[in-house]
């Protein structure tokens, strides 16, 4: 069974993004890269959310580097009720019977999927049971106010950590599996 992954940059104070959607603090090295490349690499789809989608696609087709190569070849579905269709190659768009969609495509063979950004997709998947671990990259900076990565939480949820790196920019990534994850 596929996992389903979500990967997020965070602020010290638990922010993925500025009060405007701003993501200009996030810490991006050689080291960093190398791990987001190892990560793109080992999955078969990603998973955005419609604000998500749209900065993505505004960036990745007319970008020509190694990451736009996966970013662009990668299949994506876009999960939204108000899109009406999605231009980026390889992207399907789903708009009902979104956790019975996720659910049948984690049944499925192949490699794990992730969601990039997307905090409001990942937490009503993860009220919904469906992700199978984190992977957070701590940002040494204190935003003070911003989008949450955990947002309309139903219940409290534990987590067992997997595995940590700290990083020589000073960030700290953490693996972690919610409760009821295998």
């Amino acid at each position: 069974m596929r996992k389903l992954i979500v990967q997020e940059l965070v602020s010290i104070d638990g922010f993925f993004a500025g009060p405007n959607g701003e993501i200009d603090w996030h810490l991006v090295d050689d080291e960093y890269g190398e791990y987001a490349k190892d990560f793109l690499n080992s999955l078969d789809i990603l998973l955005f959310g419609r604000a998500t989608y749209q900065l993505m696609v505004s960036y990745w087709p007319t970008e020509t580097n190694d990451f736009a190569d996966i970013m662009n070849s990668i299949p994506k579905i876009v999960i939204s009720k108000t899109l009406e269709k999605v231009d980026w190659q390889n992207t399907r768009l789903v708009n009902e019977n979104i956790v019975e969609e996720i659910t049948q495509i984690k049944q499925e063979s192949g490699k794990d999927l992730a969601i990039l950004g997307s905090a409001d997709l990942a937490s009503s998947l993860l009220n919904a049971g469906l992700i199978d671990e984190y992977q957070i990259t701590v940002v040494p900076v204190v935003l003070g106010d911003g989008k949450p990565l955990f947002k309309d939480m139903h219940d409290r949820v534990n987590m067992k950590l997997l595995k940590s790196r700290v990083l020589h920019s000073g960030c700290i990534q953490l693996h972690y599996q919610p409760d009821g994850a295998e």
